[in-house]
């Protein structure tokens, strides 16, 4: 390298100012002077003079007031932005309006008078945290909420739960669900609800509410009594005396998330009720004190039906029967979190019910702490499609947003992505997912390409000297194509992964690779990739038609029929509805093995690109955050490569056709892939066999 290129080299580096990933979207900047006055005086609203006095960019000694008002046009927490002044007509709504101001600023944009109004009332992250610090599908690290071997409340526990509560309430974000679903029983112990109400303590500063997941068996479990039936006054008495007891300790206190009688959950199916007995029933008791019960619809047995049918069939019948206080907790999909799926049926199904969307930002089956997908674009996606259930229009949205049914409430929530890695998320572009969620809970019309120019703003551009890379520079050569980057990585996962309504089809060992073979004896089918593949020499895919199980029935007749016909089914969900042959041709004039060939290449292509796309980031990131963005890069294209290998040699045994001419030959052998996948799960079978002796 020539000398000159040298020095010019290390001069640029000496502009960068380190970007601290741990600081997430919220970048440390030089504030600029301002006076912020406000009539009223709380810690809520201390808290919005405070954000906007120490990350202040608009005009020097600008002066700003913050006004809590009467006006009918603002909703729940929402806010007025004027050019001198944040109004609303709660407090939790002036520090909303605090961080949006900041927000426009780093963004460039002008101030203009808008009403900024919520989309949904809560706006909630549930933690899958387990009592023992571990995370359920976390992929970031340990819990934040909750330690190994003590209940003990340290002030690093509370800075880092006051991190976490800032970064929330910076997108607006303001319910938590502190513990796993598949909960423990002893989170309702003495012990445990006082470090509950220490996280509460903190959050609340932030105006944020916690919940806790319960298990529904608790009355049994810790209570000493004989049932856990929702219907036994005794049962009822408990759950009404622990509830007053939480609310004792934390007043404001959100309320209940229930799984039951899901995956080995207890619930009343238990005890011969249905859903409806279980979820009035504490429904009741939170419901004196304004709480709510959120309850899980990911509901299915080990039957013949089809998995993607039984949540429908359960919770339709009792449509208008839950309490005004029960959310029905639906995940966006029929099945599991896919890399995609068609909307879950029940959105717009349920008229009489307030229905939430459940989403998970933690990336299951995207790829966990390794793959960069910016799962904005499918969120965005699902929320936008229409159920035809009030005719042309009804989009997954506007049936969970009270745009078209009368909601006693509206919510929404994520499946958390964070734990005690430096960065929060394991990967530093899993920030943007979280970041993401946030957005979209507040506004769900906003655009992908907003939110990923938003968070890329503000997450790299601080880390830039005013005075050393122009604007237009750095939006040419650094946020254009980073950008870019992400909007595509969503597409590029689905396409080397479960291509044209593919699903289910990953790996048994931790959802992480590919394992299409997987189905051993003993098993129950719903739980292996051959139950949704059906791969054979007579084609591929499940058939849900009229003719299979019918699941189509359970949409609207637009799209029951759309969603029928092999010819008008958007081919995104071809094989999810579909068992075709390997030789039907599809739109593009080629055969179902050759498309399923070409998007399997088309996704390897994309994941390669991307290492080339960050790689030309280098002048614009700092050096830590760079290589670490860099090494995930490359493991996602590798990969990428074995998920094309593992799936076209599995499904080329009963396709029997070679690959096209003009595509990368596979470079592993399948009886290599299926060898390693099984080797992992021995080894982590072994390693859960020593943690329990270790117990």
């Amino acid at each position: 390298m020539k000398p000159s290129l040298i020095i010019l080299l290390i001069l640029f580096s000496l502009s960068l100012v380190a970007q601290d990933p741990h600081n997430l979207w919220l970048q440390d900047v030089t504030p600029k002077s301002v006076s912020v006055t406000s009539p009223k005086n709380s810690p809520l609203i201390e808290m919005a003079k405070k954000e906007l006095q120490t990350s202040w960019q608009g005009p020097e000694n600008a002066q700003i007031k913050l006004s809590i008002v009467k006006n009918k046009l603002i909703r729940d927490d929402g806010f007025i932005l004027l050019d001198n002044e944040i109004q609303a007509t709660t407090e939790a709504g002036l520090l909303y309006g605090a961080f949006e101001l900041l927000r426009l600023q780093k963004m460039g944009q002008t101030i203009t008078t808008q009403i900024y109004n919520p989309s949904y009332q809560h706006r909630i992250l549930n933690h899958w945290d387990n009592l023992n610090s571990s995370v359920e599908r976390g992929y970031a690290g340990r819990s934040i909420f909750w330690k190994e071997d003590s209940l003990e409340v340290t002030d690093s526990d509370r800075q880092r739960w006051t991190e976490y509560a800032r970064a929330n309430a910076s997108i607006g974000i303001n319910g938590a669900a502190i513990n796993n679903v598949n909960a423990s029983p002893q989170v309702l112990q003495p012990e445990a609800l006082q470090r509950v109400k220490a996280v509460a303590d903190i959050l609340r500063e932030y105006g944020i509410k916690t919940y806790l997941s319960v298990n529904f068996a608790s009355p049994s479990v810790i209570g000493g009594l004989d049932t856990a039936d929702p219907l036994d006054p005794a049962v009822i008495k408990w759950w009404e005396n622990k509830t007053k007891e939480i609310y004792d300790l934390i007043p404001d206190f959100g309320g209940f998330l229930v799984k039951a009688n899901s995956e080995g959950q207890p619930g009343p199916q238990n005890f011969g009720r249905t859903h409806v007995d279980g979820a009035n029933m504490l429904a009741k008791a939170v419901g004196k004190y304004d709480g709510i019960v959120m309850w899980r619809a990911f509901v299915y047995s080990p039957n013949d039906e089809d998995r993607a049918k039984q949540a429908y069939q359960e919770f339709v019948p009792f449509d208008g029967e839950f309490m005004d206080n029960v959310i029905i907790q639906v995940k966006n999909g029929p099945i599991d979190f896919q890399p995609r799926e068609p909307f879950s049926p029940l959105f717009g199904a349920m008229k009489k019910t307030s229905v939430m969307p459940e989403l998970q930002i933690t990336k299951e089956y995207l790829g966990h702490e390794v793959h960069l997908v910016f799962l904005s674009s499918m969120w965005e996606e699902f929320l936008n499609l229409d159920t035809y259930q009030e005719g042309p229009g009804s989009s997954v949205a506007k049936t969970t947003d009270g745009s078209l049914f009368p909601q006693q409430h509206t919510a929404i929530a994520g499946v958390a992505n964070t734990g005690r890695d430096d960065n929060w998320t394991g990967h530093l572009f899993n920030q943007a997912n979280w970041y993401a969620y946030g957005r979209l809970a507040w506004n769900n019309q906003l655009s992908s390409d907003r939110i990923a120019e938003e968070w890329l703003k503000m997450t790299f551009r601080p880390g830039i000297k005013n005075d050393s890379v122009s604007q237009i520079e750095w939006d040419l050569n650094f946020l254009s194509p980073v950008k870019q980057m992400m909007l595509a990585s969503h597409e590029a996962a689905v396409n080397y992964m479960t291509p044209l309504g593919l699903h289910h089809i990953m790996s048994a060992d931790r959802h992480y690779g590919p394992g299409p073979w997987w189905g051993p004896e003993g098993v129950r089918s719903d739980w292996t990739p051959p139950y949704y593949h059906q791969a054979g020499d007579d084609g591929v895919g499940f058939d849900r038609t009229e003719s299979g199980s019918n699941a189509v029935s359970q949409y609207a007749g637009p799209l029951s029929a759309r969603f029928n016909d092999p010819e008008t089914c958007p081919e995104a969900y071809l094989l999810w509805f579909h068992h075709l042959p390997w030789d039907y041709r599809l739109s593009s004039g080629r055969t179902l093995w050759e498309e399923l060939c070409l998007h399997y290449a088309q996704g390897v292509n994309s994941a390669r690109n991307f290492q080339e796309v960050w790689d030309a980031a280098r002048p614009y990131v700092s050096a830590e955050p760079f290589s670490a963005v860099q090494r995930k890069l490359r493991a996602q294209a590798e990969n990428a490569v074995v998920w094309k290998d593992a799936c076209l040699l599995y499904f080329q045994q009963f396709s029997k056709m070679p690959v096209p001419d003009g595509l990368e030959r596979p470079i592993h052998n399948l009886d290599d892939l299926i060898r390693a996948d099984q080797e992992s799960m021995m080894r982590r079978f072994r390693q859960r066999q020593r943690q329990q002796e270790g117990e």
